[in-house]
């Protein structure tokens, strides 16, 4: 009496964890969300495996039939994209399962924060530089809770990476500037992140609007924003201390240059 909620990764079908594809190939149900999940990862499953896209289902319906196959005694997964532990919505599809008495157990993925970072080239972490990232999204339909506006945020002038918000970068640039953020502050946006038609595009906070719109890029587009983001970072000398020859840790001692 378990579902198993899978993190299908970014898009690439080889980026999907051993065990997330294990329990894919094994599955006897597979679900999944048609409009983000690659259909070549799907047909992984074993070819008597009942598959089922979920775009055009409400929660209800897609719980019930979950339940059903189930209580079936077959084996059910339901993949989603990227990591489901950020902007999974998989909250609500837990609590009606556990109203029914079904277990859940979750696969985590690769989330799309890093396969844009890394299709960046980008270290989101950079010592003297920024040591925190923030995963936030612009205001949009769906309202952000009081205390965690962009513009407060942005005041901590780290790294900020934006899901689920590449209508809305008007906003999103006047919420940086307001926090204080430079106009030349750099910024990455990555269309589609390890999929065949992956697009990156640099710029900068004042231009990002109209970069965005020049490459039409409405949807699917994870937005990194902040210094660690300048392409030319890599000249500039900024050291972590792991590899520092001076540096003395558990595994090595320091020495003298």
């Amino acid at each position: 009496m378990k579902l198993y909620i899978i993190g299908a990764g970014p898009g690439d079908p080889d980026l999907i964890t051993v065990k997330g594809l294990k329990l894919l190939e094994e599955a006897d149900v597979v679900l999944y969300a048609d409009s983000l999940v690659s259909e070549a990862l799907i047909q992984k499953s074993k070819e008597s495996a009942e598959i089922l896209k979920t775009a055009g289902m409400h929660l209800e319906e897609m719980v019930d039939i979950m339940v059903d196959r189930i209580r079936q005694g077959k084996k059910v997964v339901r993949v989603h994209t990227g990591d489901p532990a950020v902007y999974g919505a998989i909250m609500e599809q837990m609590v009606l399962l556990k109203q029914q008495g079904i277990a859940v157990e979750i696969v985590p993925g690769v989330s799309s924060v890093f396969a844009a970072a890394a299709a960046a080239q980008a270290e989101l972490t950079i010592p003297d530089l920024t040591q925190t990232v923030i995963l936030t999204r612009a205001e949009g339909r769906t309202p952000v809770p009081e205390f965690e506006k962009l513009k407060d945020l942005a005041r901590h002038h780290c790294t900020i990476a934006l899901f689920l918000s590449a209508t809305l970068t008007k906003k999103v640039v006047k919420e940086l500037i307001d926090a204080g953020w430079a106009p030349s502050t750099p910024v990455a946006v990555v269309y589609k992140a390890t999929w065949p038609d992956q697009k990156i595009v640099r710029t900068t906070i004042e231009n990002l609007d109209e970069a965005m719109r020049q490459n039409g890029i409405r949807k699917q587009a994870m937005i990194l924003a902040g210094w660690a983001l300048d392409e030319n970072i890599h000249d500039k000398n900024y050291r972590s201390k792991l590899y520092d020859q001076t540096f003395t840790h558990g595994f090595r001692r320091g020495v003298k240059g």
